[in-house]
């Protein structure tokens, strides 16, 4: 089946192949995309079987992945390419700012070409935020300090995305660079005023917004803008990164199960509640990772919910954001894996590799 209105919910996984409970639950009409991580990871042949059979099921539905380089890699062997962290193409801006940009192209090309070779849609790629040296979630993810750099590093990152067919996802706006709490476990604040984040932090998302495809906020509190995190926000995601920035694409939520998502207005909140939040506060889809373990309870919570509340009118359908989700879907047929490793641009942009 295929969704036709607005299928929101990005969930995942269990284990190495799919259940009858996880062909049930991507064929449910709210589901509208599937995040892997390395526990879904044994060998290449067994992820493109993997990925050939969910789309058997749902051929719209967007496969996606944490895949950045660094230590944000899901896939690190059976071929899978090493790539470096962002940080290490910031080093080498600073020592040659031209072979940087084509190292980032090169990076983006491969990191691309080797999740499509395997069926995967998508990656939760480029990290924008800005490295102030005190975010240890963030740290070396970060391309650069200067929001300039960070800037043209992503979007050379995303040229190479695209040489394979894969669409960007800026991460996390306005910013989590400056924050020392981790959002998994906390719930971080920022106190800086709107004007200092604009002019610093979320430069990048003003600078690519007629380049970026989706953006994801982060499970961050700027009191002296909102007094809810940033993706559960109208102000953070309908003013300013639609409004004033002119951002068009697909917004994402972080993951709802972080704590930095489990509380809003000082109360501990159900997953259904919090997407319907992130909806209606701008979000086009919602992110609900590792609830599939145990039997999956918290993720057919989610759908049975969020439908519960569809039916009581708390949100709405909205076909522009479906029309936003299915953008992010490759539109060509990627190179097989045994003719990607002869093709000449993927060789190149491995030598262009730091």
């Amino acid at each position: 089946m295929t969704s036709s209105q607005h299928a929101p919910v990005v969930l995942d996984i269990a284990g190495l192949a799919l259940d009858d409970a996880d062909r049930r639950r991507i064929s449910h009409p709210l589901t509208g995309g599937l995040i892997l991580f390395a526990r879904n990871w044994e060998s290449r042949r067994q992820l493109t079987e993997l990925t050939a059979e969910i789309k058997s099921l749902r051929p719209d539905l967007l496969i996606c992945v944490d895949h950045e380089g660094g230590r944000v890699q899901r896939f690190r062997t059976d071929g899978f390419t090493h790539l470096p962290p962002m940080a290490r193409l910031g080093e080498l801006w600073m020592q040659d700012a031209m072979a940087a940009t084509d190292a980032a192209t090169a990076a983006g090309c491969v990191l691309a070409s080797e999740l499509r070779a395997c069926g995967v849609d998508f990656s939760f790629t480029p990290v924008l935020d800005l490295d102030h040296g005190q975010s240890a979630i963030i740290g070396d993810r970060a391309f650069h300090r200067d929001a300039r750099v960070a800037t043209l590093l992503a979007k050379s990152l995303m040229h190479g995305l695209l040489l394979a067919g894969m669409q960007s996802c800026g991460k996390h706006f306005p910013g989590h660079g400056f924050t020392k709490a981790d959002s998994h476990v906390d719930v971080p604040v920022d106190r800086r005023s709107l004007k200092a984040i604009l002019t610093d932090d979320a430069k990048p998302y003003e600078w690519l917004s007629t380049s970026l495809a989706s953006v994801m906020p982060a499970h961050v509190i700027y009191p002296k803008v909102d007094a809810r995190p940033a993706g559960f926000s109208a102000k953070w995601l309908q003013d300013i990164l639609r409004g004033r920035l002119g951002f068009t694409g697909a917004v994402f939520s972080d993951d709802l199960s972080m704590e930095g998502a489990r509380r809003l207005d000082g109360e501990v909140v159900s997953y259904d509640y919090a997407a319907v939040a992130a909806l209606g506060a701008g979000c086009d889809l919602v992110l609900l990772c590792n609830q599939s373990l145990d039997g999956g309870a918290a993720v057919d919570e989610l759908l049975d919910g969020l439908q519960a509340a569809l039916e009581r009118g708390e949100w709405r359908l909205d076909p522009d954001s479906e029309a936003r989700r299915v953008a992010l879907l490759p539109q060509g047929a990627p190179l097989p894996w045994d003719e990607l490793m002869h093709h000449p641009a993927y060789q190149r942009a491995l030598e262009r590799l730091p």
